[in-house]
């Protein structure tokens, strides 16, 4: 890794307004990689305008569907030739362990870009439908303007192309807002823009912190937000864009439940949860970390989950071998712990609870289980994002939907069972924008996002597509 001195803005590698910096640290070492510029309002000033000129003067709005689908193609090859790097340098800057940033960094996330620039190439500018009072009406579809995307720190790459990829295919431009402790795979989207050929302006990346992304959020030049954080921003983000009557798309928190059916197999079960309760270290808004367990298995589920958490690889995630890397930063790791000793006051501890021994540097914490957990709980209730599960008993299938809606947000979740019917009749009952069933898995082509406090509007699919599109009805008379 080397120091970045410049933000990407206007097609060009310019100079930032202040010497302020963020120091990206290695999440394993705790060894400081690189140092990157820290944007003051200026810089936005400067990026939103260049997105404003490239939307307005660039032709890439007005352009023809599969000349955008074009472009689109040629980042995502531009992209694929760097995906070993995007997935590497993610890892160092947060902890992912590799067999996961290879699949979702480096792969998952170019899917995203491909699925939208096929969806570019059959955008419908406008449709004619019939007119009660005239001859017909054309209905047009536009792009929506600027566009304010910030990417939270965890998924940095995929986050910012489940925004990136519809945005393009519309026809918008963007300015987009890395978080602090992960800027430096936004450099390699960069490059990888420049040689698709991308217009100068449509792309914008200047790294922030809070006050300045507000100040982005607010911006006079902004047609639309997009955020992917914590419940608590978002909030704050939707106060913004209500006051300013500007569309905004939030994926928020989660604290998604995991209901096991009494007819469940517990092997798939188990072998599913590393995945669906405990991805990315604990560190994703989906994972089902509420474990729901029908009183008549509990003991055995409760052993089962104990053992699975116990025997996990814990270790350096640019090793292949790791299924548990450590948490992004300090402070992170300090908030997690924080929450385990409150579980620890409230719950049984069965597995996991404290620093792995074998592992001095690196901010690491060892996969936590609690078992005689209520769901009102802290730790049952409040979304910790670290791998921290809690175990709930619950009586009969009703019971275990009312425990599972029981909670502020709706993100994921997911269902388990050998009787597939019955599975998806549960998910069905269950409060969430979003379930699998016998596993979980999101899917590029269908519509991604919460309910509750988990947020507003859909991300993935022809809707995040939609959103980002503006609507003009022209009625013909004549």
């Amino acid at each position: 890794m080397s120091d970045r001195n410049s933000f990407f803005i206007g097609g060009e590698w310019v100079k930032p307004a202040t010497s302020r910096q963020f120091k990206i640290v290695n999440a394993t070492t705790e060894e400081i990689i690189a140092l990157v510029p820290e944007a003051a309002e200026a810089d936005v000033d400067r990026a939103v305008a260049a997105a404003r000129h490239a939307f307005e003067h660039s032709g890439w709005a007005t352009c023809a569907p599969a000349e955008r689908a074009a472009v689109m193609r040629r980042f995502v090859a531009a992209l694929q030739t760097r995906s070993l790097e995007l997935a590497s340098t993610v890892s160092r800057q947060n902890g992912m362990p590799r067999q996961l940033s290879d699949g979702f960094e480096g792969g998952f996330s170019i899917g995203v870009l491909s699925y939208y620039a096929e969806l570019a190439a059959s955008v419908t500018a406008e449709d004619s439908r019939p007119s009660q009072m005239g001859l017909e009406t054309i209905v047009g579809r536009g792009p929506i303007g600027v566009v304010a995307a910030i990417v939270p720190w965890n998924f940095p790459i995929t986050l910012a192309m489940s925004k990136i990829g519809p945005a393009l295919a519309a026809g918008c431009t963007m300015v987009i807002k890395p978080s602090p402790g992960t800027v430096l795979d936004s450099y390699l989207l960069a490059e990888a823009a420049i040689e698709a050929g991308i217009p100068a302006g449509v792309l914008n990346w200047v790294a922030a912190d809070r006050e300045v992304g507000a100040y982005l959020v607010s911006h006079p030049g902004i047609d639309k937000v997009a955020f992917t954080g914590s419940t608590v921003a978002g909030r704050s983000i939707a106060r913004t864009c209500g006051e300013l009557l500007r569309p905004v798309t939030l994926e928020l928190g989660g604290k998604s439940a995991a209901i096991i059916l009494d007819d469940a197999n517990l092997d798939i079960v188990i072998a599913g949860l590393q995945q669906a309760s405990l991805m990315n270290n604990g560190q994703a808004c989906i994972n089902g970390t509420r474990i729901l367990a029908p009183a008549s298995r509990y003991g055995q589920v409760v052993d089962a989950l104990a053992s699975m958490a116990s025997s996990l690889m814990v270790g350096d995630p640019l090793d292949l071998a790791t299924q548990v890397g450590p948490m992004a930063s300090s402070a992170h790791r300090d908030r997690v712990e924080g929450y385990i000793a409150k579980g620890k006051s409230e719950a049984r501890l069965v597995a996991g609870g404290g620093r792995p021994k074998n592992l001095g540097r690196g901010w690491f914490v060892e996969p936590t289980v609690f078992a005689d957990v209520s769901n009102s709980a802290t730790i049952a209730r409040e979304e910790i994002f670290g791998p921290v599960l809690s175990i709930i008993s619950y009586t009969d299938e009703t019971d275990a939907v009312r425990i599972a809606n029981d909670s502020i947000y709706g993100l994921g979740g997911s269902v388990w069972g050998v009787d597939t019917a019955r599975a998806k009749n549960v998910a069905r009952r269950v409060q969430t924008g979003t379930i699998g069933v016998n596993g979980y898995v999101p899917a590029i082509g269908s519509p991604f996002g919460g309910v509750k406090a988990s947020g507003l509007g859909r991300e993935f699919g022809p809707e995040a597509l939609a959103s980002y599109q503006q609507l003009k009805s022209m009625y013909v008379m004549a």
